[in-house]
């Protein structure tokens, strides 16, 4: 009998794992050579997840972009799936190029680090729609969406392929930087860059920069919030841990702040306006009132030119709030979807 037992929990465990894992699959599109910005990535890969099942039209999907140094892994989540419903629309997470899943200076065999071309948003929504039109055989999605970087690109597939989707949702994303956003990104790449570490990018060991570490933990959120997380008695510790923290590939790092450096969805265009007029799709903007790494005034400013739903949300979380565990977001996501 306790054999038996025994050999029930084993199975038990295994099939727990195995359901675990199962959301957690990766796979792998070679989309051939692609010209980008700064030359051509040769074999160009591209990571993705999938979840929920494709409708006979291939029209239910909707897509989900990663976020500045995030991987689709990072998004596989209850708050997502549970604003996403699944068993409805099938859910294609897809990584951008230069986050280490995609292809990468960290991954390329044959233009690695600083021999990586330089790549654009642009680029990383064009490899997406290879993905999607050449790969998946999917013409038209029922939404874009994604969070900080994820809504970025969201901004650019509104303006580059607006026939592509019914739904738009960017998330504390930007259609245009302001001169705030653009000295935080100048600050972030002259921090990674002057590191003797880092070397320009030569290096055989990814180094730990702490400096940068710090000074996107002090951005992330409010000073308001950073009192009451970390009160004055315990900030020894608070240091510690930020001087720790492990970071992805230093050389994806620097290709993805590159990539956003000059975002503006309204150079080929002149201004918002006439941007504007070029959304087809239904979108909703969710933005943070007190967002301190990407400033909302452009994305609220641009929601009132599109007649675009507007959610600004109100939270000393900062940044760290425009994500779907946040109530009210989730609450406006799930609504627009149905």
């Amino acid at each position: 009998m306790k054999k038996i037992l025994s050999a029930l929990l084993i199975l038990c465990a295994f099939l727990s794992q195995a359901q675990t894992k199962k959301p957690d699959r990766l796979q792998i599109a070679s989309i051939g050579d692609l010209k980008v910005a700064g030359g051509t990535i040769t074999d160009c890969k591209i990571g993705y997840r999938m979840f929920g099942k494709l409708s006979a039209d291939k029209t239910n999907a909707v897509i989900f972009l990663t976020w500045f140094g995030g991987t689709s892994r990072d998004i596989v989540n209850p708050s997502n799936f549970a604003a996403v419903d699944t068993t409805r629309y099938c859910l294609i997470i897809i990584d951008a190029l230069a986050d280490g899943v995609s292809s990468s200076p960290s991954n390329s065999p044959k233009q690695h680090g600083r021999n990586f071309p330089a790549i654009t948003a642009i680029d990383m929504i064009e490899s997406q729609h290879v993905l999607l039109t050449k790969k998946l055989g999917i013409n038209h999605v029922k939404a874009v969406m994604g969070i900080s970087m994820g809504g970025i690109q969201t901004f650019q597939w509104a303006v580059t392929y607006p026939d592509f989707m019914d739904i738009l949702i960017p998330i504390v994303g930007t259609p245009q930087f302001t001169s705030y956003d653009l000295m935080r990104g100048e600050i972030y790449r002259k921090i990674l860059d002057s590191d003797p570490e880092y070397n320009h990018g030569n290096y055989t060991v990814n180094p730990k920069v702490t400096l940068i570490n710090m000074f996107w933990e002090i951005l992330l959120t409010t000073p308001a919030e950073k009192v009451r997380a970390h009160p004055h008695d315990t900030f020894g510790n608070w240091l510690s841990g930020v001087q720790a923290q492990q970071h992805s590939d230093w050389n994806d790092t620097w290709y993805q702040s590159e990539a956003l450096a000059g975002f503006d969805i309204t150079k080929p265009y002149g201004s918002f306006e006439q941007t504007a007029a070029r959304v087809k799709a239904k979108m909703l903007i969710i933005n943070v009132a007190q967002d301190h790494i990407v400033n909302p005034k452009p994305a609220i400013d641009f929601a009132k030119i599109a007649n675009a739903k507007l959610v600004v949300i109100d939270s000393d979380a900062g940044h760290l709030a425009g994500n779907l565990g946040n109530g009210e977001a989730r609450k406006a996501v799930i609504e627009i979807l149905k």
